[in-house]
């Protein structure tokens, strides 16, 4: 299928201290401190920056990351920074990457992410982003006094206002409307500050904001639901939607899906990009890149294979559950059920054990190869249109990134797919979305 001319290939990294993979700290060449290490953050995202990557993405939970401690303690996902104080800091050591951070709507307000992300764009010179989630783990709503986790339908549309809110906050100062006229003792104009007043399902929010428009306007907004649901505030209200297809023909279809929702939306389809998930192990041989990969999966503790799998489907306890036996029934569950339908249906129709399951989940989107076929791969699903871009999670740090930059990179400059410059100053402009005008007065005043 032939692109169209004006479409460009764009890149994005998940960046975790010790690496994607669940047993990514235990390789040896892994640096097991590097979660708390800034240091090594600041060198990984300049090495990514040197890949001309769009952006750089941490993930995060308010949270310990696991529901049992038998199986936390065996893996790196017990401590990590809070995401925008490690972006503020890595704002001043990059110079073009984005630098996007999870926020959640269920346990946030909108006034204080709506501050947050505004500063951080101010920080970086217009390069912040937003993932919104509504939380997949149940965990999190102890920590802020309730007995419960949200259900499913409720946190969308707590998300869908809060959302709204956010964007009203940033539009709180019309672009021109801070002038600081020491002359005329003039620090804004009056008229060009506007009071949201928003009250509505879950949210009464005077505002305005106390600064002044971010440099992109509004922080770019990603978001990665996968259910109707999902996707129906994607298609409103997301720019860049991570996404888990690990085949061809289903992420052509989501991608067609999401395109044509967006477009339902009154939203130009080419404003929202689709970024699947990808974890590159690059070798010299296909032998010696899968030979790597079995061998980062054998490090997988058989408790984590328990855990993994029973965090990621339902409320259940697998404790009994031989790891090489195969997966119990599953009640419904108050998590994310687009992963919990995608669990299922590998266990079913593959006849996995938990074992063969957990390592499946844990390998997601793992392409091993050479250097040639990992390029390849990215420049098939782009031209399939399956994907715009790609969200990548490397394994473990910091080898397969370097490894990935200084060998596939190349290549997909040489094809014409990836910048070999930075085109602009922000991430907006890096990634060809659009900078959204100030909202009509009106609306702002009556909060609608």
């Amino acid at each position: 299928m032939t692109t169209n001319p004006a479409r460009r290939l764009t890149l994005g990294a998940l960046v975790q201290g010790s690496g994607g993979h669940i047993a990514g700290w235990r390789h040896p060449d892994a640096r097991p401190d590097g979660q708390l290490d800034f240091a090594f953050h600041a060198d990984l995202a300049r090495t990514l920056e040197r890949g001309r990557f769009d952006a750089l993405f941490v993930a995060d939970v308010v949270a310990l990351w696991g529901h049992q401690l038998d199986s936390l303690s065996r893996t790196g996902r017990a401590e990590h920074f809070e995401p925008l104080t490690l972006l503020a800091a890595l704002s001043l050591v990059t110079e073009h990457i984005g630098l996007a951070a999870t926020a959640t709507t269920t346990y946030n307000h909108p006034y204080h992410i709506a501050r947050k992300f505004a500063s951080l764009d101010h920080l970086s010179g217009g390069r912040a982003g937003w993932n919104v989630v509504t939380s997949v783990v149940p965990l999190e709503a102890a920590n802020f006094g309730y007995d419960h986790h949200l259900e499913h339908e409720l946190r969308y549309r707590r998300a869908d206002e809060f959302v709204q809110v956010v964007k009203a906050l940033w539009d709180s100062f019309d672009d021109r409307a801070v002038v600081r006229d020491k002359a005329a003792g003039r620090y804004y104009d009056p008229a060009g500050l506007h009071t949201p007043h928003h009250r509505g399902e879950h949210f009464a929010v005077r505002g305005p904001l106390n600064i002044s428009r971010p440099p992109q306007g509004h922080p770019v907004v990603f978001q990665a639901g996968s259910s109707d649901t999902g996707k129906e505030f994607a298609a409103r209200h997301g720019e860049v939607l991570f996404t888990t297809q690990h085949e061809l023909g289903a992420a052509q279809a989501f991608y067609a899906d999401i395109k044509a929702r967006a477009a339902a939306q009154g939203r130009d389809p080419a404003h929202v990009l689709v970024w699947p998930g990808l974890s590159p192990l690059v070798a010299s041989t296909e032998t010696e890149a899968r030979r790597r990969l079995a061998e980062l999966q054998d490090l997988i503790h058989d408790d984590v294979a328990r855990r993994l799998v029973q965090d990621n489907i339902g409320d259940l306890d697998l404790t009994g559950h031989p790891v090489d036996g195969p997966l119990p029934d599953i009640p419904e569950t108050n998590r994310s059920k687009s992963r919990r339908d995608l669990l299922l249906k590998l266990a079913h129709d593959g006849k996995l054990t938990i074992r063969q399951l957990a390592r499946r989940f844990a390998a997601g989107s793992a392409i091993a190869g050479t250097p040639e076929q990992i390029a390849d791969h990215i420049e098939t699903w782009f031209r399939a249109y399956a994907a715009d871009g790609f969200n990548i999670s490397f394994p473990y740090l910091p080898g397969p990134a370097e490894d990935f930059v200084d060998q596939v990179v190349p290549l997909l400059q040489r094809r014409g797919l990836l910048r070999t410059e930075y085109e602009g100053t922000t991430l907006r402009e890096n990634l060809g979305l659009p900078r959204p005008a100030a909202r009509d007065r009106h609306l702002q005043e009556t909060g609608r």
